[in-house]
């Protein structure tokens, strides 16, 4: 095979693997488009909310960031959206200029009022997906900030989190795989909520980190866990997913995409000045596999999905990939069959997602027949930005349907 074919691959898998992309041909100019990419940036609020900071170690000692949004308490925007966050209490400030969304407050606020002070409150955790971060759940945040007690984390090796040290067994550092990722998740919830009931909500990768956790820690998700939500995510069979390309072809992609993502990966220098080169074409592929509508998605919005995914080195990206090979979690579900009758999942996909079809989501409510399944229509894998408004109603309505599978005794 030639280079020049080689490298055309490689392109496209760089898109598909990072959870979003395809060709959208535009015709700005680079100069104006790199102005009109930085009038967004400054404009738009999105992933300016912060939260009180923490970190926790893992089994091989990568320190894992996450942040807590308590009940009643704020944090105001860092001044550098990269740097660290500020934990001050302060008023509650009004919803982000451009939040589209509607805060879920009504019934779900009166039952979190009714469990009374004594009663330890709901910590809701939210797992973000590949090549993202925690601020992937803006909208969420936004809607949800000061009404439950929130948990954000960076997944090891993306945002703010340690690049992950690895695990040397034999002189041979073992990949990154989904289990290992549950187990980073525990080490999470053990420190930010150590006691009272938990809500685990997981976007793709953030879906599998959890059934990961279920299949490894059972008798924690039967004593603590009080909802679930798995959001465009997948249970297995990621090797069958075409991305909208031909089989064919996406089977012979498939062969050379680890070679190639680990050559990429020793020269990022180089794939950052080649993502900057092809500018239009990598933010029309952010968009075609990232929404189900791209042109009606708010530029701004998109743009952050584009930073979102550019801000995820490339050897990070080859480091996570093989995972989704191995990705197999059918069994792991059975943990939640196995618990109380009530017990509040909610399946939520997207109609025209091509990374994670819905008929993934299907089949997670397939084998979780009490789960509530919903398909929002037209929306792609990134729903959670894309119809923040629907999404966030059925997340209010998960959360409040757990605090009264949760709620003590009386």
């Amino acid at each position: 095979m030639s280079w020049a074919r080689r490298l055309g691959i490689a392109g496209a898998a760089i898109g598909t693997v990072a959870a979003t992309v395809a060709v959208d041909r535009l015709t700005v100019n680079r100069s104006l488009r790199r102005q009109a990419q930085l009038a967004l940036d400054a404009a738009g609020p999105y992933g300016t909310l912060r939260g009180t900071p923490g970190t926790v170690a893992a089994e091989d000692g990568t320190e894992l960031y996450y942040e807590i949004d308590e009940v009643g308490a704020f944090a105001r925007p860092a001044d550098d959206r990269a740097g660290g966050p500020v934990a001050e209490p302060v008023v509650p400030p009004p919803p982000p200029e451009g939040y589209r969304g509607r805060a879920p407050r009504g019934r779900l606020g009166r039952l979190l009022r009714r469990r009374g002070r004594g009663a330890p409150p709901p910590t809701v955790v939210f797992c973000h997906g590949y090549c993202l971060n925690q601020d992937v759940w803006h909208f969420q945040r936004a809607a949800l900030r000061g009404l439950v007690r929130a948990v954000y984390w960076d997944q090891r090796s993306h945002g703010r989190s340690e690049r992950g040290r690895g695990r040397v067994v034999a002189d041979v550092t073992e990949p990154v795989d989904i289990d290992l990722l549950g187990r980073d998740l525990k080490a999470v919830l053990d420190a930010v909520a150590p006691e009272g009931p938990v809500v685990l909500v997981g976007h793709s990768m953030g879906g599998m980190t959890i059934m990961a956790l279920a299949e490894q820690f059972p008798d924690y998700v039967a004593r603590r866990v009080a909802g679930v939500a798995f959001v465009a995510t997948s249970a297995g069979n990621l090797a069958d997913v075409t991305y909208g390309f031909p089989a064919a072809a996406v089977r012979v992609a498939r062969r050379v995409v680890p070679g190639v993502l680990r050559v990429l990966g020793s020269q990022p220098a180089l794939v950052d000045r080649a993502l900057r080169a092809s500018g239009e074409l990598y933010s029309g592929l952010v968009r075609r596999y990232s929404f189900g509508a791209p042109g009606a998605v708010d530029p701004g919005v998109a743009r952050f999905a584009e930073r979102l995914i550019a801000s995820v080195p490339v050897d990070v990206v080859a480091e996570f990939y093989p995972a989704f090979g191995w990705h197999d979690k059918e069994q792991a579900l059975s943990v939640f069959n196995g618990l109380a009758a009530d017990l509040p999942v909610l399946v939520l996909g997207g109609e025209r997602d091509e990374v994670t079809p819905a008929s993934h989501s299907e089949h997670i409510a397939s084998v979780l027949p009490r789960a509530e399944l919903v398909v929002l229509p037209e929306a792609g894998h990134l729903l959670l930005l894309e119809q923040p408004r629907e999404v966030n109603e059925q997340l209010a309505r998960l959360l409040a349907r757990s605090i009264r599978f949760h709620e003590p005794a009386v």
